[in-house]
């Protein structure tokens, strides 16, 4: 596709992540900025709740409606009173190297959030980390151990199968989901480049040919995936890897994705020229791109 099927939306933000269509409108992370933001069908941006000098990743709902994301620093689940209070909902230091990152919340409320393992902007050496498992009253578990920077978690086969992007490893595994939300029989959904050897940070980054970022899946059971080291969005299959692919344009890279839209076809994009923290928050020059794709959520 070229330049001219991507269209803008919203204003322009320090580094947005974790988009999730809720109430029809966009609910996206602005992370440098240190505050989530909605933006309406029209691109209006209004900001719902800001940070005093914390990071907002992944976000979802509980079954009552309550706005839950993570503080990424903090490495807890916060949660948004009806009166406009932040208060904690989970803390998942105990469990999480690094800071926290993404999160999927399921209907009931249950909730899996991947964490770095290591301390990714300060040059730490790359190390593996777990996914957790926060249960609706807050009580904290180990889903899975010793995933390469577990990012972006959704559910397929009727919610029976979960599927989590490892970043530094190429690829995304899967684990069949109990009853009770527990994950077992780990797998290899889709090795889409080969996973390059545990080294210093820089060298695992330059070593990787695709590190999935922020991710949907649609009602194929595809996934919509941002590319965050090839300046793409890509629909994976399992078991075939990269099926399709939308460059983005000149000077951009796609650091997560999600499905919305009254049909569930508006693909969004959140786009910036890289993801180094300092750059970021000294710039508004993130941004949020759509284009329309043939299968819904």
């Amino acid at each position: 596709m070229t330049e001219t099927d991507w269209i803008r939306t919203g204003a322009a933000g320090a580094f947005y992540e974790c988009p999730r269509w809720h109430d029809g409108a966009w609910w996206v992370s602005d992370l440098y900025a240190d505050r989530i933001v909605t933006v309406s069908e029209d691109g209006r941006t209004d900001t719902v709740v800001g940070l005093d000098g914390d990071h907002p990743g992944g976000l979802g709902w509980l079954p009552d409606g309550s706005l839950v994301f993570v503080a990424m620093l903090a490495r807890k689940v916060l949660r948004l009173r009806p009166d406009g209070r932040v208060v904690e909902h989970a803390d998942l230091a105990p469990h999480c190297p690094g800071p926290a990152n993404d999160m999927l919340v399921l209907p009931d409320g249950t909730a899996y959030v991947g964490c770095f393992g290591f301390d990714l902007n300060g040059g730490e050496h790359p190390r593996t980390a777990p996914l957790l498992r926060v249960l609706p009253d807050g009580t904290v578990e180990v889903a899975a151990r010793d995933l390469l920077f577990p990012n972006a978690a959704v559910l397929t086969d009727g919610g029976r199968t979960l599927v989590v992007g490892e970043t530094f490893a190429g690829r995304h595994t899967a684990f069949t989901r109990a009853p009770d939300g527990s994950l077992t029989d780990r797998r290899t959904w889709a090795q889409v480049a080969p996973a390059p050897p545990m080294a210093p940070t820089a060298e695992m980054i330059a070593g990787l040919g695709y590190a999935p970022d922020g991710c949907a899946v649609d009602g194929s059971g595809d996934l919509w995936v941002a590319d965050a080291v090839g300046a793409r969005v890509v629909r994976v299959r399992r078991g075939e890897g990269i099926v399709g692919q939308r460059d983005l344009p000149a000077g951009l890279g796609a650091f997560a994705c999600g499905l919305g839209g009254d049909d569930g076809r508006t693909l969004l994009v959140c786009a910036a020229p890289d993801f180094h923290p300092g750059a970021r928050a000294a710039a508004r020059e993130a941004v949020l791109l759509t284009t329309r794709v043939a299968t819904a959520a």
